[in-house]
């Protein structure tokens, strides 16, 4: 299962196990389990606090095993097998059970152990899910650091029949002691919150605390991070702001045109942001929304910014980097049925499409890239362009083109999604050069029609361009002094991580000089 390196690393993780961890594994008679007993007898061996036995009761799903710590109630539970992307909660849950204690922050930490009531969590996982690993870790140390927490973490490709009896058609899909509870990435500190329903109250009470920042930065995402390292590198106060730090970049699968960089892809590289940002002395106010900017009333003076939680910041320059989120197509049927066949993540919820019919919507380079993926996974995938021809680059379609189980219509326009027992059971689109009406019966759409700027906070209060970009010139300026912009939320052309990093620094060295040439005397009265 493991190779030699692989296991070389393992071991000398291995070697931090505080305490004794017991694995006890349940088996069938299938191809899966032989898989996961010999992944298990490779990790017995890799230190002496490690023991492994068989599961006596029949009242698991098979193949799955559990991690326990020896002589507790502590432990979490993998049905299937967790390699791709979950190889890391794999090694993490191994530290943690065993003792080794977790990089989250001791404020979380502490809420985390206070949490009353029992809970008991089921997560649906695709090993294809890049943001899938966020939540598993996330539950999976809950379940370590407070004994009234369960987290079992099954892999749905696996096991397709509890998938279908649950009608889970995307991932990360979260149960919460057998009802729904969440779907979606989403962080430690995000379900956390959602558990302790006054966690906004005291977030919002900390904030409106918090001394005027020098530069704010509204946004965590390639840009956010590059403007919050280049202008704590001056030496001047700086905070971040962001509903989620690493923002679209987090969802977004290989990533091979960032220089110097020949393959990486989202999570890690948000991973890599953020410790980078944490490097510097930079305030980051995670889960914060903006809701409303209020402008400084002269250069100089405070701007301020109000969050969706009732708290307010202030700073003297913002940089606004809010970046942006899938654009919907806006037809019937497509909010009705999302999560429920209507997908946005390939990657993500692909596997649960396995040997169905599915539509890709979109021509462009990330459309075609989701149909070449997905048809390696599903039974057959149409892709459905709205222009007469498609957008992407040459050597994709040429790729796709070449794919047996792919169907492309051009000039065809989706009208509406439509559904029965509550899921996709097909879609509507006119060919727009004969003016025909089509049926396509299929059981998933994945919609990859390109991107909308996340600033409709901003209406009203700085200038946008009429597709909602915040304007900028060369100088990230805005049309308000003190307020700079960069990355996908602005009109700069070429929406790619590297632009938004150098987009966000400019921003930062725009911000630092703005501040040197409008300085204002501490004593004067700030009131307005």
């Amino acid at each position: 299962m493991l190779d030699a390196n692989i296991k070389e690393q393992l071991k000398a993780y291995m070697d931090k196990l505080q305490q004794p961890i017991e694995l006890v594994a349940a088996y069938d008679d299938s191809k899966k389990s032989q898989e996961l007993r010999e992944l298990l007898e490779e990790l017995e061996p890799m230190s002496s606090k490690i023991s492994l036995r068989t599961e006596e009761s029949n009242d698991v799903r098979r193949p799955s095993f559990a991690i326990n710590r020896v002589g507790t109630d502590i432990g979490v539970r993998f049905a299937g097998i967790p390699m791709g992307h979950e190889f890391t909660s794999l090694v993490l849950a191994l530290l943690q059970v065993g003792g080794h204690p977790s990089k989250a922050s001791q404020d979380v930490i502490e809420q985390i152990q206070s949490l009353e009531g029992r809970f008991e969590f089921e997560t649906y996982f695709s090993l294809s899910c890049q943001n899938c690993p966020d939540v598993v870790q996330a539950l999976n140390l809950m379940s370590v650091l407070n004994p009234n927490i369960t987290n079992t973490s099954i892999d749905g490709a696996l096991f397709q029949d509890e998938v279908e009896q649950r009608e889970v058609m995307a991932v990360p899909s979260v149960y919460m002691n057998g009802e729904p509870w969440g779907q979606g990435r989403m962080t430690l500190e995000e379900i956390v919150a959602k558990l302790d329903t006054s966690s906004s109250e005291k977030d919002a009470e900390k904030i409106n605390q918090k001394d005027a920042f020098e530069v704010l930065i509204i946004g965590g995402g390639p840009a956010g991070a590059s403007a919050a390292i280049y202008a704590a590198r001056k030496g001047i106060s700086t905070g971040i702001a962001a509903e989620r730090f690493g923002g679209q970049v987090a969802d977004t699968m290989g990533i091979e045109n960032l220089i110097s960089v020949p393959y990486t892809e989202g999570p890690k590289l948000v991973a890599a942001m953020e410790q980078n940002v944490k490097e510097y002395d930079v305030d980051i106010m995670n889960m914060q929304r903006a809701e409303k900017l209020i402008p400084a009333s002269r250069p100089g003076m405070l701007h301020q910014v109000r969050l969706e939680n009732g708290a307010t910041l202030k700073a003297r320059s913002l940089v606004l980097s809010t970046g942006a989120r899938w654009r919907q197509m806006g037809v019937p049927g497509e909010e009705e049925y999302r999560n429920k066949g209507v997908a946005y993540c390939p990657h993500c919820d692909g596997p649960l499409f396995k040997g169905k019919r599915v539509a890709v919507i979109g021509g462009g380079n990330s459309g075609v890239e989701a149909a070449i993926d997905l048809a390696g996974i599903v039974g057959h995938v149409t892709l459905i362009e709205f222009g007469a021809e498609m957008r992407a680059d040459e050597v994709l379609q040429k790729k796709l083109r070449s794919l047996k189980n792919v169907e492309i219509i051009t000039s065809g326009q989706t009208t509406e999604i439509t559904g029965e027992n509550g899921k996709v059971n097909g879609l509507n689109y006119t060919d727009r050069t004969s003016g025909e009406q089509h049926h396509i019966s299929l059981e998933g759409v994945f919609v990859q029609i390109g991107l909308v700027p996340n600033t409709e906070w901003l209406k009203g209060d700085i200038e946008l361009s009429q597709h909602g970009e915040i304007i900028v010139n060369d100088r990230n300026e805005t049309s308000i002094p003190g307020v700079f912009a960069a990355g996908d939320a602005t009109t700069v052309p070429y929406k790619q991580i590297v632009i938004s990093m150098g987009e966000g620094s400019k921003a930062a060295l725009s911000a630092f000089d703005f501040l040197i040439r409008n300085s204002v005397d501490e004593n004067e009265d700030e009131a307005a």
